[in-house]
């Protein structure tokens, strides 16, 4: 199975092909997430966590197709992004905004560093079948190969709780 992470960042994936926009950190590639260097059909697996709302919002579509474009005929996305819905939840229930900045506008430590949009399970499913996948689906980040990588698809608040907090990162699969 040939697999792809979009985003490497701190989370160097064994048998993957790790790729990451920024030389800092461990990646096998280095490149923009809008034009990877790889063949059409090339993957069986694509992964991207909290990567996918850092491209400008009027080309999520282009990037999702350039993404699908990867993938071998039934092949999956697997994606993790900030959920608005779970956001505006933590928001209504605490009324603590200061844990909420970095998963509505990033981490802001570089100009690349910032969130041009927002998601919630109805719209990203929605541009997900836009641009042609066939079936979207919530996944489990326990129940991934990649589970043991602490990245931000095992986001919670508040933070660090992973058994009694809210989990504010939209994990959602699409088959190609």
């Amino acid at each position: 199975m040939k697999r792809l992470h979009i985003g490497a960042g701190k989370n160097y994936l064994p048998g993957w092909i790790n790729l990451d926009l920024f030389s800092s950190v461990r990646a096998d590639i280095y490149a923009d997430m809008t034009a990877l260097p790889f063949d059409k059909e090339s993957f069986n697996l694509v992964y991207a966590s909290h990567v996918l709302e850092h491209t400008h919002r009027h080309t999520v579509l282009a990037t999702l197709a350039h993404w699908r474009d990867m993938l071998i005929p039934g092949g999956i996305l697997r994606l993790a992004v900030p959920d608005f819905g779970a956001v505006v939840k933590y928001y209504n229930e605490t009324r603590d905004l200061d844990s909420l900045i970095g998963l509505l506008y990033g981490g802001q430590t570089h100009p690349k560093n910032n969130h041009f949009i927002t998601f919630d399970a109805g719209t990203l499913t929605r541009d997900l079948m836009k641009v042609g996948f066939k079936e979207v689906r919530r996944w489990d980040w326990r129940k991934t190969d990649h589970a043991d990588f602490d990245d931000y698809s095992q986001a919670y608040l508040p933070a660090f709780k992973k058994h009694s907090g809210l989990l504010v990162s939209l994990n959602l699969e699409a088959i190609k």
